[in-house]
């Protein structure tokens, strides 16, 4: 059974839906999960939220902590979570922010990726995670499933 799969009947024994907000990964969580067939019982949307503009519209990101923290942080990926859970019929949502590469700085290097994930009647959690200069593709691929992973984790507590 794929991460996928499993997340998708974790969701359902625990009566979950779930939703995405996605900046580096395009919707590559939300179509891991809507690939498989029947899946939506418990996947309500998906954020693709790329843009700073998008992310403050569609989510409600303060422009503040986008400026004071940049759009890779984790403040960015708490505030996108609750904002996809707020904007979506979900009781869970996971949020993804992060520099795929190729590029980065200093500051902020190539595979750095912030997490979020809010639950109804919980505080958002966020993390980050340094998946390294691996490339775009493996970047992004890693992203899903972790994502995926603090998905399941979520929905098995």
């Amino acid at each position: 059974m794929t991460l996928a799969e499993q997340v998708l009947q974790a969701a359902r024994g625990a009566s979950a839906t779930i939703a995405t907000a996605e900046s580096c990964t395009g919707g590559m969580i939300i179509a891991a999960l809507t690939d498989i067939p029947g899946s939506s019982d418990v996947v309500d949307r998906g954020f693709i939220t790329y843009s700073n503009d998008a992310k403050e519209q569609m989510l409600g990101v303060k422009a503040q902590t986008l400026t004071q923290f940049g759009a890779v942080s984790e403040q960015v990926a708490s505030e996108m979570a609750a904002g996809a859970l707020q904007n979506s019929g979900a009781k869970l949502a996971v949020s993804v922010t992060g520099i795929a590469g190729p590029g980065g700085s200093e500051f902020k290097p190539e595979g750095r990726v912030c997490f979020g994930l809010a639950q109804t009647g919980a505080n958002v959690v966020t993390e980050t995670v340094e998946f390294g200069a691996i490339g775009r593709a493996k970047v992004r691929q890693k992203t899903v499933e972790h994502a995926l992973t603090l998905l399941l984790e979520a929905l098995k507590d």
